[in-house]
């Protein structure tokens, strides 16, 4: 099941504006989309005529209303789990951060398109449209092999949707990796991709299938044309694939246009009047997107050499050289920015780990704290397992605080830390509650193990030189268990239980206090 089959209403309008964009007359399919949006309530529709509403933009040149066209569209996408409309939304966002010269958003978007594209499960001539898109992205950025291969994925998905070929002909790719190669000193292999081009749309005018090319590969075959002439091949007049005819088509299209423009200043070189070649580019607007920035310095070396200025012909194609690789070192800062901020996240993921660790660890002792007890026992009890909690209370450390001072303290604490995590049985837990409380949680264990574990600490507290260290005071420790588990209570009831039941052991120990 395609898109449009989960679309219920004005699936026809929707499907007119495709049609209005296919043949390049974007300004009528806006008006179209806009009527969709007034008129309906369905989110799908309305998320697919934002959607297409940018596309809209994007071919009219409608620069200041990029940025709100991907905000409306994006919000209506969010929360739709289909692949198709989040792969052709970032492709078209590709495009417009490539325009605004966000070279780094670009990036993230055509890796977000491809991502979501390659997911959809029903591909569609929707989603070859998308492939389209995105390989247009690609060759506007320079991305010249990925280009070729997304507009080859759309060729397979348009032909199995019954596309004709020829929509997806996308002559552009193949002309800006050619002026690409100009800008930067091979001549010659710019005029192999242009005459290779050439090749394409013969076979197209030979067969008759040239009518149902779109208008702008039209435009583009045109401007490859004038471009391979204006290099020294033959021009062609008055036939079918003359540069003036084919550039007319491409309708509403600004890169159409540019390309206008700019095809006329290679006819006039190629027709031997440089002067005038020179004069036009002095006139121009273009986008540097449309061809890169180096274009029109480039056709301004090619026009002055003709005229016979070759010291103002190689200085400005030095210029042109400049501007190509410009586009390069900016790539290359995206790529330099992209590892550090991934090194940065790493660095900032180990912190947050570091910080949680600490967050959960006695910074004294080194034992988990109240709040990682807390969570292991929840965990414990939520899987259904028995453990047996049990608080531990020093006695004699407010003795050690009073006669010795607190630094003597946090020794005993740490010693008795030791001596508790030495005598424990393995995979059981052990905590420091705060103060000089400690809570253990022997796992899989009922009171039997308990009072052996019980006897354990206590004969290890008993043992250890506490002279040595805090002399004339000495210390131990009361102990009281709880279980809880299975049928027992909860975590909060049963610490309760363990506190009260170390506190009678304390309060004994005070009625009966050792021999020293």
């Amino acid at each position: 099941m395609g898109w449009l089959d989960r679309v219920t209403d004005q699936v026809d309008a929707l499907i007119r504006a495709r049609d209005l964009q296919e043949s390049s007359r974007s300004a009528e399919a806006s008006a179209v989309l806009d009527t969709v949006l007034r008129t309906s309530t369905d989110p799908y529709a309305r998320a697919d005529a934002l959607v297409q509403r940018l596309c809209t933009v994007l071919n009219l040149g409608r620069t200041a209303e990029y940025t709100r066209a991907i905000e409306e569209a994006s919000a209506a996408v969010r929360d739709l789990a289909e692949p198709y409309l989040h792969g052709h939304l970032n492709a078209l966002a590709a495009l417009a951060a490539h325009h605004q010269g966000a070279l780094d958003r670009c990036v993230t978007h055509l890796v977000r398109a491809a991502r979501a594209l390659g997911a959809v499960d029903d591909p569609d001539r929707d989603t070859a449209w998308g492939w389209h898109d995105l390989a247009m992205a690609y060759s506007y950025l320079g991305f010249h092999g990925y280009a070729l291969s997304a507009i080859e994925r759309a060729r397979q998905l348009g032909t199995a949707a019954g596309i004709p070929e020829e929509t997806f002909a996308a002559p552009g790719i193949r002309l800006r990796n050619a002026v690409a190669l100009d800008h930067t000193g091979d001549t010659d292999g710019c005029l192999r991709v242009l005459r290779d081009v050439a090749a394409d749309l013969d076979r197209f005018l030979s067969s008759g299938r040239s009518s149902r090319l779109r208008p702008s590969s039209l435009a583009a075959y045109g401007y490859a044309a004038a471009r391979r002439a204006a290099l020294g091949d033959r021009l062609d007049v008055g036939t079918d694939a003359a540069p003036a005819r084919l550039l007319s088509h491409g309708g509403d299209s600004a890169r159409a246009r540019d390309m206008r423009q700019l095809g006329q200043v290679c006819v006039a070189i190629a027709e031997g009047r440089p002067i005038e070649a020179v004069t036009r580019l002095d006139t121009v607007q273009v986008s540097n997107e449309t061809l890169g920035a180096a274009e029109p310095a480039r056709l301004r070396s090619v026009a002055l050499a003709r005229a016979g200025d070759h010291a103002g012909s190689h200085r400005v194609d030095r210029l042109a050289f400049r501007l190509a690789a410009q586009r390069n070192d900016r790539l290359r800062d995206v790529y330099i920015d992209g590892i550090a901020a991934r090194i940065d996240h790493e660095e900032m993921r180990r912190e947050a780990v570091r910080s949680e660790g600490e967050a959960l660890t006695d910074p004294l002792t080194g034992l988990p704290n109240r709040r990682r007890l807390e969570r292991y026992v929840a965990a414990v009890v939520a899987r259904g397992e028995r453990v047996v909690i049990g608080v531990c209370d020093l006695e004699g450390f407010t003795a050690v605080n009073t006669r010795h001072g607190h630094h003597s303290g946090d020794l005993v604490l740490q010693r008795v830390a030791g001596v508790i995590n030495r005598v424990m049985r393995r995979g059981d837990f052990v905590a420091r509650y705060g103060g000089d409380e400690f809570v253990v949680v022997l796992s899989d264990a009922g009171m039997t193990e308990a009072a052996e574990v019980k006897r354990r600490i206590d004969a290890a507290m008993r043992t250890e030189d506490w002279e040595s260290l805090v002399p004339g005071t000495p210390v131990g420790v009361s102990i009281g268990f709880a279980e809880v588990g299975g049928g027992g209570p909860d975590l909060r009831a049963a610490l309760v239980v363990a506190f009260e039941a170390a506190d009678r052991k304390t309060l004994r120990a005070k009625d009966h206090p050792r021999a020293s």
